[in-house]
């Protein structure tokens, strides 16, 4: 039997602060890149519930912003019924990468950033999700309550975006 008492404990695991998730999805990585850059196209591909609809012009460089009209009892974990948030598009790589903060009413800012990361894949489009709450502002982190989504919850934002893009997003508006 061996003996315990000359091992030394093993180190803690590091702390998770970042998810990525990939899928390839069958469809140009401008057809994408497009959905998400229309504020209407982050509604759509939402998996969470939370966001309810949006305001604002499709974004084009770092520093354009639009507003989300959201909705957390989707969640049920917090009681903040209705409010709104601001995305701010923090990378913006056309076809490439596109990257975002949220503003919001709660101080400090939080910090958190969503993105996606396109390449050219064999039979289309090879899409990374990710979240990344590694650099939120010290408060939020001794709160204990990120991460906010899972990661099953990228996963699933991934293929409604497979679905919302093979069914032609957007749609020409309809001739008057």
């Amino acid at each position: 039997m061996a003996d315990m008492t000359d091992t030394e404990p093993a180190d803690p695991p590091e702390p998770v602060e970042r998810f990525e998730v990939q899928r390839t999805v069958p469809a140009a990585p401008a057809d994408i890149f497009r959905v998400l850059c229309d504020p209407e196209g982050h509604v759509a591909i939402d998996s969470s519930g939370m966001l309810m609809s949006s305001t604002g012009e499709s974004v084009s460089a770092v520093g354009d912003t639009f507003v989300v009209h959201m909705d957390r009892e989707a969640l049920n974990d917090y009681p903040l019924g209705l409010y709104d948030v601001t995305v701010s598009i923090t990378t913006f790589e056309p076809d490439r990468e596109i990257a975002w903060t949220i503003l919001g009413r709660l101080r400090p800012q939080i910090g958190h950033v969503y993105g996606y990361r396109l390449e050219p894949a064999d039979g289309g489009t090879l899409v990374t999700s990710y979240y990344d709450w590694s650099s939120i502002d010290p408060v939020w982190k001794e709160a204990g309550i990120f991460p906010i989504l899972s990661e099953g919850a990228l996963r699933a934002t991934l293929g409604i975006l497979h679905r919302t893009v093979a069914q032609g997003w957007p749609r020409p508006a309809a001739a008057g």
